[in-house]
Order: structure tokens, then C-alpha cells, then sequence
């Protein structure tokens, strides 16, 4: 394979990944060949998360033959939300995706998403795996009520017609994201946090359907009974900032 990518991508695409190693190959090659054939150029990032399986052996090995692809080796701590952090410092592409390591995700959306940013001229494309445009397989069942009414809950809060906050699948100008810092999330709470302070600051914003499927290999790494009060504190900060922030800020109010 030829070199794809250049030095200022188009996408650039951020994966954490932690002990990954039966799924990481899978999905970057299925990245990969999705946008290539769509002419994008990109670069895939993957944090490799503090691993003890062989992820990271993977890694190097895809690093060889992969066009784009950029391994960073995480030492502690480790975390979602700190590993998608580095990955978003890390980026050199003028529009950037968070995608999941365990295939959950399907590469032709980022494609989808990447139209719809240019087309509709908007900082950011959040992803809703519940319309009935989407296709899930295999949603876990108590899972899928806690997203529900956890989904329910903020949506409500914040008077918003986005049913899936808590969604990772989602895309931003790069230009957006260092209005969006700093960022307090260590973990799975970045998924919301990103999504709420763009809409709190008045980045402008279209929501579409995401594919979603379970993975196939290994367990995932959301704890949700350790991510509740996670979630509330980052929910309860954006909402702070939306009721007493005064629009400091405010997209629209920066020079």
C-alpha cells in the first residue's frame, strides 16, 4: 500500500484502545479501506491505553503495512475520556472523529458525517444510535434502559432534541475542539461532556443516525456503576456554565 494520508489530513480519526487486541486489526483495516475508497484523506490515531494484552503488538505491526496509522503507547494514568483527551491534542486533521477500537461503530458513518459537516457548514455532527434510520445489534437490554432514561434525563435538562448524548460516535472541526478546553473528564463522562459544552457555547450543530453493534471480542470498559456520579458531576458543571456563565464562554461572543 501507498502512502494515503498527507501531513494535514482531512479526518483525522481517535481510537483509545485498552486490551483490544481481538478486535484493534479488524477495525483499522475496515477503517481504512472505507476511506480510502471514499477519497479521503486521514489519519487513524489510536491511544493504546495501558494495555496488558497484545494490543500494542498489534499496533506496531498494523503501524508497518497501514497507511495514516499513528500509535501512541499511554502510560498512567489511564481513562477513556484522558486517552480521547490526547488523542484530540494529538490531531492534525481539520475535522476530527472519536471511534470506538471495538468495531462497534461502522467507518462508511464517519464518511456520512464528514459530508454532512461541509454540506451543512456546522462545527460539529453528533450521532444518535436511536432513529429509525439506525441499525443496533445486540444492545445490551439493562444498558439500553440506563441509556435511556439517563439520555431522557439530560436532554430534558438542557431543553434539547438530541436523544443520545451519551453517544461516543460523534465528529467536530478541530477549531471547535480549542473552544471546547479544558476538559475535566478522565473517563466515559467526555461523551457528554464535549456534546453539552459545544451546545452550551453556542457551536453550531446536526444530529444524524448511527449504526451501532456489539462487539464481538473482550468486555467492555464502561463501568456504569462507577460512571454515575461521573456523569452527574460533568452534567451538573455544563449546566452551571449554561445558567450562570454568562456567555464568557460563548462562541458567538469571542472576538
Amino acid at each position: 500500500m501507498s502512502g494515503f494520508t498527507t501531513e494535514n489530513p482531512e479526518l483525522s480519526v481517535v481510537i483509545p484502545a485498552r486490551n483490544e487486541a481481538g478486535n484493534i486489526e479488524a477495525t483499522v483495516r475496515d477503517l481504512y479501506a472505507v476511506l480510502r475508497a471514499a477519497g479521503i484523506t486521514h489519519e487513524v490515531l489510536v491511544l493504546d491505553d495501558n494495555s496488558t494484552d497484545n494490543t500494542g503488538v498489534v499496533l506496531r505491526a498494523l503501524a508497518a503495512e497501514v497507511p495514516g496509522l499513528r500509535v501512541v503507547t499511554r502510560g498512567p494514568p489511564g481513562g477513556y475520556g484522558l486517552a480521547v483527551r490526547d488523542g484530540l491534542d494529538a490531531a492534525r486533521g481539520w475535522a476530527v472523529a472519536v471511534y470506538m477500537a471495538d468495531a462497534s461503530d461502522d467507518p462508511r458513518d464517519l464518511v456520512r458525517f464528514l459530508e454532512a459537516m461541509k454540506r451543512h457548514n456546522v462545527d460539529c455532527v453528533f450521532g444518535t444510535r436511536f432513529d429509525p434510520r439506525s441499525r443496533v445489534v445486540d444492545y445490551p437490554l439493562p444498558k439500553l434502559v440506563l441509556n435511556r432514561a439517563a439520555n431522557r434525563f439530560i436532554s430534558t435538562l438542557f431543553g434539547l432534541d438530541y436523544n443520545d448524548v451519551t453517544n461516543a460516535f460523534k465528529m467536530f472541526r478541530r477549531s471547535t475542539l480549542e473552544g471546547l478546553k479544558p476538559c475535566l473528564s478522565h473517563h466515559f463522562n467526555l461523551t457528554v461532556e464535549l456534546p453539552l459544552k459545544a451546545i452550551v457555547r453556542g457551536y453550531t450543530y446536526v444530529v444524524l443516525p448511527n449504526d451501532w453493534f456489539n462487539r464481538k471480542h473482550g468486555e467492555s470498559k464502561l463501568r456504569i456503576k462507577e460512571m454515575g456520579s461521573r456523569y452527574m458531576f460533568v452534567v451538573l458543571y455544563c449546566l452551571i456554565e449554561k445558567w450562570f456563565g454568562a456567555g464568557d464562554y460563548d462562541k458567538r461572543s469571542t472576538p
